[in-house]
């Protein structure tokens, strides 16, 4: 199927995309796979390695697996359930398998069963767990190895297989290539190429979505809703965009109501709260010169939320969850021709950002990645940063070629960033880190309003050069906490 918009913005749970909600809605796709075997398991295995395993216990992975085996999904279980199911499995010592979706089946298992590998790195992505089930004898029921690979996206061993397979086609029309490099990009191809049948406007590159702009006279959002129009109908789509900007809003502003500490032992001080009344009390009227005060703000109250496990929205993972919904704050506060158009002007301003935002996801999901663990967190608040700025320049009016042109400017300034989280927990630098990539977006997008369109470093050249910098970087400053401010911050 052909990435959506509505799967590079999806509602979960902090704090990781990756390491939180794709765990979990692994593990709840597990009691499906068993199907009618599922009254049958008398245990589990779980094997958990690379990543997952090195920063799990700062990222709630290892939770998260188990509210997902009771077969709970990340953007549907509430947090009342969550609680109440956290607090059974600690007081008996046991999870009810599938239980959210059928007849649960009582099993003997906590967090300390599971089998923690983090030196072990499984070739196609170092996020990966092993689910394996066994009846009364002691016979293998089921057993999948699924991979996060960052946003929340989950692809299974099965999946890879076939994707391999259907591979096969495209390696073998081409030169007699079966290097690894050349195994992926036949796996990419025949994806693409795939993708290309289902949709109106099919893109893979920003040079071939500006060529669907041109040629049909529509803009970027346009081109995206149209592509969006093959899988559902235009209200839906509409309504179910304003909805994502319901729930960023309602993340921001609980946040804002917060004060303490953030969990996990850092003793990180939840800053949002403080700054809100702070920033009330100087700007009651939302003077432009404060605009970046309330962009940090809205950044860092949405991570913070993020990062004690709160109701998010994925944009495009949780890591970056506070660069689009503060950049989309300016636009529908600063924007003159937004905020002089009254409430139609401003949903139809949110449809138009979180599309042309999508249409530049679409891309580094397809030729590169959005997983911090992966490439690093240019993956991650890179690629935030670099939609935001599409999406800002769109509502600015900008052409196709402008906004193409904020999206390069943005990323090629967030080229190299490492992820390093102190006790792979999603606060330090992170919350931090999405007000700076923020302001950088709105940059990004004023910069290439100035121009043309015309510039020299296309975003498809700085999009290969982020795959390959992420490539290049040591494992140690890809969320595994062995490197960077994660081992030279004292933790006390």
């Amino acid at each position: 199927m052909p990435l959506s918009v509505f799967d590079l913005f999806t509602v979960g749970i902090g704090p990781s995309s990756s390491h939180t909600v794709g765990p979990m809605r692994a593990a709840s796709s597990f009691p499906t796979l068993l199907g009618d075997k599922l009254g049958s398991v008398a245990s589990i295995k779980v094997d958990v390695f690379g990543s997952l395993a090195a920063t799990g216990a700062g990222h709630g992975t290892f939770d998260a697996i188990l509210i997902g085996l009771e077969g709970c999904a990340p953007d549907a279980v509430e947090a009342n359930e969550l609680t109440a199911r956290r607090t059974r499995m600690s007081e008996t010592g046991t999870i009810l398998l599938g239980d959210a979706v059928g007849h649960g089946v009582e099993i003997a298992f906590t967090e300390d069963d599971m089998v923690k590998r983090p030196l072990t790195i499984k070739p196609r992505h170092t996020n990966a767990m092993t689910i394996t089930a066994f009846d009364a004898e002691g016979q293998t029921l089921a057993e999948e190895t699924y991979y996060s690979v960052g946003g929340g996206f989950v692809t299974s061993e099965t999946e890879f297989l076939e994707k391999e397979q259907a591979a096969e086609v495209v390696a073998e029309s081409g030169e007699d290539d079966t290097s690894e490099f050349a195994v992926a990009d036949a796996v990419v191809d025949a994806e693409l190429q795939s993708y290309s049948e289902e949709l109106p406007y099919p893109f893979h590159s920003a040079v071939e979505l500006l060529q669907r702009c041109k040629e049909s006279d529509m803009s970027i959002a346009e081109i995206m809703l149209a592509n969006e129009k093959s899988m559902r109908d235009e209200d839906e789509i509409r309504h179910g965009l304003l909805h994502i900007y319901s729930v960023m809003e309602e993340c921001a502003s609980a946040s804002l109501d917060r004060s303490g500490y953030l969990p996990g032992g850092l003793n990180v001080r939840r800053r949002a709260h403080d700054w809100y009344l702070k920033l009330k009390a100087e700007d009651p009227d939302r003077d432009p010169g404060y605009y970046l005060e309330w962009v940090n703000l809205i950044a860092m109250a949405v991570n913070e939320e993020n990062a004690s496990g709160g109701r998010v929205v994925t944009a495009p993972t949780n890591g970056a969850a506070g660069i689009i919904p503060a950049v989309l704050h300016y636009a529908l506060n600063y924007v003159d021709s937004v905020v002089k158009g009254g409430e139609a002007a401003k949903h139809a301003a949110i449809v138009d950002f979180v599309l042309t935002s999508a249409a530049v996801g679409v891309l580094y999901k397809e030729r590169a990645s959005i997983s911090g663990a992966e490439v690093g967190c240019q993956g991650e608040v890179g690629s935030a940063s670099s939609m935001a700025a599409g999406g800002l320049a769109a509502i600015m009016g900008g052409t196709p070629e402008q906004i193409e042109n904020a999206a390069e400017i943005a990323m090629e300034h967030n080229l190299g960033l490492t992820c390093d989280p102190i006790s792979g927990l999603v606060q330090v630098p992170c919350i931090e880190r999405n007000a700076i990539a923020a302001g950088k977006a709105i940059n990004a997008s004023r910069m290439a309003l100035w121009g043309d369109g015309q510039h020299r470093v296309s975003l498809d050249e700085v999009i290969e050069t982020m795959r390959q910098t992420g490539a290049d970087m040591s494992s140690k400053y890809k969320e595994t906490a062995q490197g960077g401010l994660a081992v030279n911050v004292v933790e006390c």
